[in-house]
């Protein structure tokens, strides 16, 4: 006769029971992030509905938030500028005379621009913005560089409009929600804009680098004329961005091209205004037949 200790009470086989069925979840589970894992991969879009429903539901208090910030900023600001002030004074100076001959400069070209204009018989056409929201977050430790603004399909948004603040370009729609937006920061590993340098017609790519930077790749190789300092405006190919807005300043040279900081940095960003498609013929021609699906 077996000793009475070898036999498993009812507890213990009950307990077997609940630690089996957790294993049959958990697999499961498994099963099926790696599912979602895999689509994400290989449709990227297909999740879109979700992460827009999921923007507009947290845009109130991601807003909140990014007035908290920008108040806080703020005032760590006026902290820091008092005690730099005098620091500061002599090279303000130095740089207020460059810039009035600078606009001196600017002034010149303007008038000689609108002669050359009311001869051709063109006029200067106002850009209005599709709509002015406030950016409410971005994203800060992936590798990817994601933003979002408080305005969506409710107010006229569409899927490739630029997005710029004050300073120059800050990305463009990347997916629309019903009151918020997902925007393709310029910093981003997939963002690519063709750019021109302001004051010539040397032209580039400017390709997110994932951090800060952008990598200024130009189109002509040979002696690289780039200089730290140089500013690179947006050129008007493609169709999305128009000509002549702000994208970043050069601060190292490369073999190929140069290394260039963001003009509009989003962390530094309040409010943006979208804006209009600028040749929206244009970008239509180069869609590929999903883009044209997705669009429609």
């Amino acid at each position: 006769m077996a000793p009475t200790g070898q036999r498993r009470s009812s507890y213990s086989r009950r307990a077997q029971y609940n630690l089996f069925t957790g294993y049959i979840i958990a697999g499961i589970g498994a099963l099926i992030g790696a599912v979602l894992l895999t689509l994400s991969l290989f449709q990227p879009n297909l999740f879109g509905w979700a992460r827009s429903g999921a923007s507009d539901t947290i845009a109130p208090a991601t807003e909140a938030s990014a007035t908290v910030r920008t108040e806080s900023k703020s005032w760590w600001d006026s902290i820091t500028g008092y005690y730099r002030a005098g620091s500061k004074n002599a090279a303000l100076k130095r740089e207020m005379e460059i810039a009035r001959i600078r606009l001196a400069e600017a002034d010149a070209i303007r008038q000689e621009n609108k002669r050359l204009k009311t001869f051709l018989g063109l006029d200067d056409k106002a850009i209005k913005p599709v709509a002015v929201a406030r950016l409410i977050g971005s994203s800060a430790s992936s590798t990817r560089r994601f933003a979002y603004v408080g305005a969506g399909r409710d107010k006229g948004v569409e899927v490739g409009m630029p997005i710029r603040s004050p300073r120059g370009i800050v990305g463009r729609v990347l997916e629309v929600g019903g009151d918020s937006a997902r925007v393709l920061l310029l910093t981003d590993s997939e963002s690519v804009l063709p750019v021109r340098r302001a004051k010539d017609e040397v032209v580039a790519f400017a390709e997110g680098r994932g951090d800060s930077l952008l990598r200024i790749r130009l189109i002509n190789l040979g002696i690289n004329p780039l200089k730290p300092g140089d500013l690179f405006v947006t050129s008007g190919a493609g169709g999305y961005y128009r000509p002549g807005i702000a994208v970043a300043i050069v601060t190292q040279v490369t073999d190929d091209g140069g290394l260039a900081r963001v003009v509009s940095d989003p962390a530094a960003t309040d409010f943006v205004a979208v804006e209009p498609i600028f040749e929206r013929e244009a970008v239509e021609a180069l869609k590929t037949p999903v883009e044209q699906e997705l669009s429609d």
